[in-house]
């Protein structure tokens, strides 16, 4: 495993990380067995970044990570979780009180302090609203928080958040469907030392390779309920390409797959060639899944060519499609 630093917490975190939404909700058919033997293979592996939030499965992954440090006992590991999207409405100015969230997750994750608390994508108005950064300097000051960041939508808002000193990271779709983070976000946030968390990194598995115009998703999983931006940002379901589009250009990109090396892996270790990023988090609902998202951290630098080769791609059959909205 690789380790990377994170921001200016001190922290040194797996480069591939753990992403527990989908062990949550809204992924289909949750398996509370497999989602715990995924998190222990994690831990096995070398990962200690698990990345979570009160809203999966209404807290039912955090509670997953609490279980996994108690069985885990004395090893070391960091879970940042996230809070704002509880909101009724989800609005700007709630975000100036996030502390019955906080100690909500406190209890979910059976802490008294939460390594690192990310405001929810929330609305762009936040950015511009000192008040709610100071609200979150007050609860490190009261040890209810180690650290915090944020989470967000689009490359405009990231860059307004490492503005604000106390913001340690940001987590970003970062992937071969959204690669327009690393024109400018990317090297602001390492100019900044602000850690950089990529999410979304195999496009809701459509770069995992393993999808067809065939597969179908249950109805309480968001790549059949959110295509379009039905629940919430359409950026987050397969990075808001059009399916029967994003299949055909993994299509194009399994050509340039190295020998034995499948597309997770190449997907995964696109993202590890940006030294700005921090962690990688993809989802992992069984130990068969965590093995192939964490070996991406053993290939070698991909070549010049290779590089290339899957920006063309980029640029040709996804960018038109997402490059100016996020």
């Amino acid at each position: 495993m690789l380790y990377r630093p994170l921001g200016r917490t001190g922290w040194n975190v797996s480069a591939i990380g753990f992403g527990a939404w989908a062990i949550g909700g809204t992924w289909g058919q949750t398996d509370d067995t497999a989602a715990m033997a995924a998190l222990h293979r994690a831990l096995d592996r070398g990962v200690n970044f698990f990345d979570t939030a009160d809203v999966y499965g209404d807290g039912h992954s955090e509670t997953l990570l609490a279980r996994l440090r108690r069985e885990r006992p004395g090893e070391p590991f960091h879970v940042a979780t996230k809070a704002g999207r509880r909101l009724n409405p989800h609005v700007a100015h709630g975000y100036r009180d996030l502390r019955p969230f906080v100690e909500r997750s406190l209890r979910n994750l059976q802490t008294e302090a939460l390594d690192l608390l990310q405001l929810h994508c929330p609305p762009t108005a936040v950015y511009t609203m000192p008040e709610v950064f100071a609200h979150l300097d007050d609860l490190v000051r009261e040890g209810k928080l180690r650290h915090y960041g944020v989470s967000v939508e689009r490359v405009d808002e990231a860059m307004a958040a490492i503005k604000h000193p106390g913001v340690q990271s940001v987590q970003i779709i970062f992937n071969l469907f959204r690669q327009r983070p690393a024109e400018v976000f990317l090297p602001a946030a390492q100019a900044a030392q602000v850690g950089v968390l990529a999410r979304l990194p195999l496009s809701s598995g459509m770069l995992s390779g393993k999808f067809s115009r065939d597969s179908r998703f249950s109805a309480d999983d968001h790549r059949a309920f959110n295509r379009q931006g039905e629940a919430f940002d359409k950026g987050e379901t397969f990075s808001g390409v059009d399916y029967e589009q994003g299949l055909a250009a993994v299509e194009e990109l399994r050509a340039l797959l190295p020998p034995g090396v499948s597309m997770a892996r190449l997907a995964l270790r696109w993202i590890l060639m940006s030294e700005a990023v921090s962690s990688a988090i993809p989802g992992g609902r069984t130990p068969a899944q965590v093995d192939e998202n964490v070996s991406a951290a053993d290939l070698a630098a991909l070549p010049a060519p290779l590089m290339q080769s899957l920006a063309e791609i980029y640029r040709r059959r996804i960018a038109p499609q997402v490059h100016a909205s996020w």
